[in-house]
């Protein structure tokens, strides 16, 4: 009788042995430390009135934020590419920017004035839409 219960006990502890096993190579398995995704270098977009331009330093200010000017930085004026001396204290600009490791906003592009100039439509009429642009009737 005591032989059978110590090979009792044996297969009892060898089976509670077995089921454990696939815990603790699950937690083997797992990654010491989580790894975070590299964060993307997106441009951010900005808009607003020039509050500073210094072409010797190359930076733009704009409110607050202050924006270097790099060769990589493409500007425009009402559509057409431009530089940094065309763009005057008070112009409502648009853009983007990247900010670099050390802290810096790096400017990529700068849009000042309007990029399409608006032209009257030219083409068929609709029935019933009086020409605005015809001379007037004596």
């Amino acid at each position: 009788m005591k032989k059978h219960i110590k090979i009792i006990a044996l297969f009892s502890i060898v089976t509670a042995a077995l089921l454990a096993m696939p815990d603790i190579s699950r937690a083997q398995d797992a990654p010491a430390s989580p790894t975070a995704p590299a964060a993307k270098n997106k441009a951010v977009p900005f808009h607003g009135k020039v509050a500073a331009v210094d072409t010797n330093a190359m930076t733009l200010t704009v409110a607050t934020l202050n924006f270097n000017i790099t060769s990589k930085t493409k500007i425009t004026k009402d559509g057409q590419p431009a530089t940094l001396s065309e763009i005057i204290v008070g112009d409502a600009i648009t853009g983007s920017y990247k900010k670099d490791a050390a802290g810096q906003l790096n400017a990529t592009l700068i849009r000042d004035g309007n990029a399409k100039a608006k032209t009257p439509r030219t083409g068929k009429k609709k029935k019933g839409v009086a020409d605005t642009n015809a001379p007037a009737a004596n």
